[in-house]
Order: structure tokens, then C-alpha cells, then sequence
């Protein structure tokens, strides 16, 4: 009998210190895994000198970085889901407007770890973002509103530091450009009613940035962001009735907090 307890005794003392010398991921590295949250927002849509779209947004996130096949090296998928009910001024004003924005990405990068207590992690990769906005019915000014379908396809290139604040805390900002590929913007102008048929036009000239200021700590994130894009002039197409149109030039910004846990 002493001997079995002597067996485990050993064996406790051994698991207990091979998990002292087991420390967790590495807080200064991208964190491997899934990643679920939800975020607020403010939105600001603008057509300048014609329209805009303003209000508030909520919405879900969510990211995947796989397990690492090399050193330093990070693949990840992330995707956001955001709705808010906006307001519509341009001719007239119109309230409650429904506005749905669908999001996702893959990115690869690169661990790097210059110094004590800092990393840097650049990455780049493809993105797709899709808009859906339902304007039909009439405004103050008694103008016809119509749904609008919008498609970018852009590369994010951009970076993360990490700042080790110490007991696990982590300061990451990280900034982004998106560099702008295509757009399709399908605008149903059949919806009011004026004779018009609907129209997609195709936007070629455009950019856009983020910035995010997280908040780390082993399962926890979160922090506030800033996403910005400035579209040009689509080309221009013809609606029917001897008529053209074109997607006028506009800048969209979202700035709202975060909050993210990791598994």
C-alpha cells in the first residue's frame, strides 16, 4: 500500500510540474482558433451633395486561425454580419430605412518579434463585402426610393503590433489599407415606378482603410474600430426611357467597439 502511494504521489508531483512549465499560447503572437463576438457602430453613408444614410448598426463577428503548418505562420477567415435601420436624407428625409452589410476575408501572415514585450504581424489577402439597402416607399419629399445591391471585391494589406502590458494584458493596434479591386452596384429602379429598368453598373476606382485598438487577455478581446472607403464614379449605363445612369461617387465610415472571445 505505501508503495502504491508512493506511485502516486510521484505522479501527481510530475503532472503538477510538467503544468507549471506548460504555459499558455503566447500572448504576443496571433492567437490560433475560433473567435465569436458582436460589435456596435455608427454609420455614415454619403453621395455628396445628393444623399446620405446615417444611424446606428449592431452585429455579429466571427474568425478562424488555423493551426500552424510553419513557423510564425498565420492563415485566417473572419466574417462580420452588420444591420441597422437608417436615415435617408438627399430629396426629402425617410426613417427606418433597412440596411444589411455581410463581410468576409481570408488573410495569411507573418509573426514577427523585433524586441522584448512588441511583435509585428503583417498580412494580406482577399475580401468581399456586400450591401443591401431597401429604400423603397416615399420620402417626405414624395420621392420614389428603390432596393440597391452593392458587391466590392478588395486586398486588405495591413499589420498588427502587440504591446505586452504585463500578467497577460495586451495592447493591439493595427492598421489596414484596402485596396479597392471592383464593384458591382445593382440599383432596382424598378421599384419606383418611373418607367425606369433596372441597372448594374461597375465601380473601377475606389479605396479604403481600418484601424483597431484591441484590448487582449487569453480568451478576451476588445477594443474599438474605424472602417472608412471613398468610391468613385461607376461607369454609366442606360435605364430606358432615352436615359443613362451611373453610382455617383461616395464615402462610407463605421466607427464603433468590439468585443470578441476567443476558444
Amino acid at each position: 500500500m505505501r508503495k502504491i502511494l508512493a506511485v502516486v504521489v510521484l505522479l501527481a508531483s510530475s503532472t503538477a510540474a510538467i503544468a507549471q512549465k506548460s504555459p499558455g499560447p503566447d500572448p504576443l503572437a496571433t492567437r490560433r482558433g475560433f473567435e465569436v463576438g458582436g460589435q456596435l457602430a455608427h454609420y455614415h453613408y454619403e453621395e455628396p451633395d445628393f444623399a446620405k444614410f446615417i444611424g446606428n448598426r449592431g452585429g455579429i463577428v466571427g474568425a478562424y486561425t488555423f493551426p500552424p503548418r510553419w513557423n510564425r505562420v498565420f492563415f485566417k477567415v473572419d466574417s462580420r454580419g452588420s444591420y441597422g435601420a437608417l436615415k435617408y436624407q438627399g430629396s426629402g428625409t425617410q426613417d427606418s430605412v433597412p440596411d444589411l452589410i455581410i463581410e468576409t476575408r481570408g488573410v495569411a501572415g507573418l509573426d514577427f518579434f523585433p524586441g522584448n514585450g512588441v511583435s509585428l504581424s503583417p498580412y494580406l489577402g482577399f475580401g468581399y463585402r456586400y450591401l443591401y439597402n431597401d429604400s423603397r416607399g416615399y420620402t417626405s419629399a414624395n420621392a420614389a426610393g428603390y432596393r440597391r445591391y452593392s458587391n466590392y471585391l478588395y486586398a486588405p494589406l495591413g499589420v498588427t503590433m502587440r504591446f505586452d502590458l504585463g500578467n497577460r494584458w495586451v495592447l493591439a493596434p493595427a492598421g489596414e489599407v484596402d485596396i479597392f479591386l471592383i464593384g458591382k452596384q445593382k440599383s432596382q429602379l424598378s421599384d419606383a415606378n418611373l418607367g425606369f429598368s433596372d441597372v448594374t453598373n461597375t465601380q473601377e476606382h475606389g479605396s479604403g482603410h481600418r484601424f483597431y485598438l484591441m484590448l487582449e487577455r487569453d480568451h478576451f478581446a476588445f477594443g474599438a474600430w474605424w472602417h472608412y472607403w471613398n468610391i468613385k464614379d461607376s461607369d454609366v449605363q442606360p435605364i430606358g426611357l432615352g436615359r443613362a445612369g451611373l453610382e455617383p461617387a461616395n464615402w462610407t465610415r463605421e466607427s464603433g467597439i468590439e468585443f470578441r472571445y476567443r476558444f
